[in-house]
């Protein structure tokens, strides 16, 4: 929690149940934009309330508000007990366990599942809506343990968290640390919410856990491979690298999947003005040149690079197709009714179905773990190719500076790029891993927030990996002196790494080097290198 002004700027995001988009989370978690439910969301939620509560006053058995949950459907409850049996259910979910997921984060699942039931078919009041965007314009955060879901039915244990925090129970974050909300709620002279009909339901029976938290880390994670392909850029530039790879009519034409398209037009405007990259007739005739005579000539000319220098539009274009799939799937989860029962008006039928069930987003967030570790494999793979003097096209064993033998120069510094390599690797498929759980009512769940945690895990991991890599670029660049012949964005981005740290002129403590770096990949600092030079990325 945090002091905040309650200033409708630019920033501001309305909660509509139906055009939240993964910006909008971001810019609510991170930037903490001002949140707003427009009087029209807040009249259709009264609305579906007052035709939900005519419903139940006919006596007509609907799961969660007339019966028990889960496993104890066949156990009927009377209407009198309404705020007896959602409270109930929400102190009993509230059993998460381990660290606190941070405070934007949380803000991230909050507002996953405000829109959510900003939708109108949960059937909860606007108070509840309202009460929801006050915690997040006052910078009331939940504390919210990451362990206790299965996503399905839903991320009951996360969101309880949240939900107790509504009736004055729990915690909420203040200065990263948890205190007791009922404090926090009398500072600010706010009331406890009474959770009425279906509310403490409607709160835990979704999958905003893994849909809020899913939303930060792909959105990073797109921002990530904008700064994989900076950085690429730069390796392929000192390698002498050849620009046929990249040629639009070799994507555009021959194999139009939007991520190699995209991918393939951000290395042409990356190594743009180079003067040492070359085109492929350039290679054929320095070949042509080596030949001499008609049989079989060893040449010292490679027209074709190794994948890592050639096949980036085919490999980091399909991680980007990946990250555009979890994208649309989480804005679609950003906008739905995802809990059980829905209620629609004109239609007579209750539905009691399983929207809560998480496994579009485990799947999704799984692509993610899959793409991501794909990237850090690439990273780690050029890297060891600027390292490797077999490889690196005449640059010194380690890229030393100094006397080799004496100075090991980067050896060290790859092993933890390699490392977090293999460790990724580790990290398999969450979705795969459905345990039966209440009572067997909860026989096959998706795991889904355990697949968005591994996907962030992978994410923090590359932070390291690519940290390496542009370290080893600009060191490349300072042993080869081939600065002046850079690309523009070449040059930016070697001044933006050269801004952080130095050349190694000597051996010398190296991991403050790559944690200084690695927080700048983290904070996105290296996308604004090539807008200096104005250089427009996909």
């Amino acid at each position: 929690m945090r002091n905040v002004t309650l200033v409708e700027t630019e920033l501001s995001v309305d909660f509509d149940g139906e055009s939240l988009e993964i910006a909008d989370v971001r810019r609510v978690a991170e930037d903490w934009a001002t949140v707003t439910v427009a009087p029209a969301t807040l009249a259709r939620a009264a609305t579906s309330r007052r035709m939900f509560e005519d419903t139940i006053r006919q006596g007509i058995p609907v799961y969660g508000v007339t019966t028990g949950y889960g496993e104890m459907i066949y156990m009927l409850v009377d209407t009198s007990k309404e705020v007896e049996l959602q409270t109930n259910l929400v102190r009993s979910h509230s059993a998460g366990v381990g660290p606190l997921f941070a405070e934007d984060e949380a803000r991230a699942i909050l507002s996953a599942r405000l829109n959510a039931l900003a939708r109108g078919y949960s059937a909860v009041r606007p108070e509840l809506l309202e009460r929801l965007a006050l915690y997040l314009n006052l910078g009331i955060t939940p504390a919210i343990p990451e362990i206790g879901s299965l996503g399905a039915s839903g991320d009951l244990a996360t969101l309880a968290h949240i939900a107790t925090t509504l009736i004055g129970e729990g915690y909420v974050l203040r200065e990263g640390k948890r205190v007791e909300t009922g404090t926090v709620l009398r500072e600010q002279g706010i009331e406890p919410l009474q959770l009425r009909f279906k509310e403490g339901l409607s709160m835990i029976n979704g999958t905003s856990g893994m849909t809020g938290l899913g939303s930060l880390v792909v959105g990073r994670a797109i921002e990530q491979v904008r700064q994989a392909e900076i950085v690429t850029a730069l390796v392929v530039e000192t390698l002498r690298g050849s620009t046929s790879p990249f040629l639009a009519e070799g994507h555009d034409l021959a194999r139009p999947h939007q991520g190699q398209m995209d991918n393939a037009a951000n290395m042409r405007a990356l190594i743009k003005g180079s003067g040492l990259t070359l085109e492929h007739a350039e290679l054929r005739r320095q070949a042509q040149e080596q030949r001499a005579g008609n049989g079989v000539d060893r040449t010292e000319v490679y027209i074709q690079k190794a994948y890592t220098l050639r096949a980036i539009p085919q490999v980091v274009g399909a991680i980007r197709d990946s990250l555009y799939y979890a994208a649309e799937k989480l804005r679609i989860e950003l906008n739905s009714s995802n809990d059980n029962p829905l209620f629609f008006e004109g239609v007579e039928e209750i539905f009691h179905g399983a929207n809560f069930h998480g496994q579009p987003i485990a799947f999704a967030m799984d692509y993610v773990t899959i793409a991501l570790t794909q990237l850090g494999v690439f990273s780690e793979r050029r890297t060891n190719r600027l390292l490797n003097r077999h490889l690196s096209d005449g640059l010194p064993e380690f890229l030393v500076k100094g006397d080799p033998g004496l100075n090991s120069g980067f050896a060290g510094a790859q092993y933890p790029a390699t490392a977090l390599v293999a460790e990724n690797r580790t990290i398999g498929p969450a979705s795969t891993q459905s345990v039966p759980s209440n009572g067997d009512n909860q026989d096959v769940v998706s795991m889904g927030l355990i697949a968005a945690r591994n996907a962030r895990r992978v994410l923090s991991n590359n932070n390291r990996i690519l940290a390496v890599e542009f370290l080893a670029a600009a060191q490349a660049v300072d042993v080869s002196g081939r600065y002046d012949e850079l690309s523009p964005a070449g040059k930016a981005t070697y001044g933006a790494v050269r801004s952080l740290v130095p050349t190694l002129d000597a051996d010398r403590f190296m991991s403050d080097d790559i944690e200084l770096v690695a927080a700048a990949v983290s904070r996105g600092e290296f996308l604004a290198a090539p807008a200096s030079v104005n250089v427009e990325l996909r």
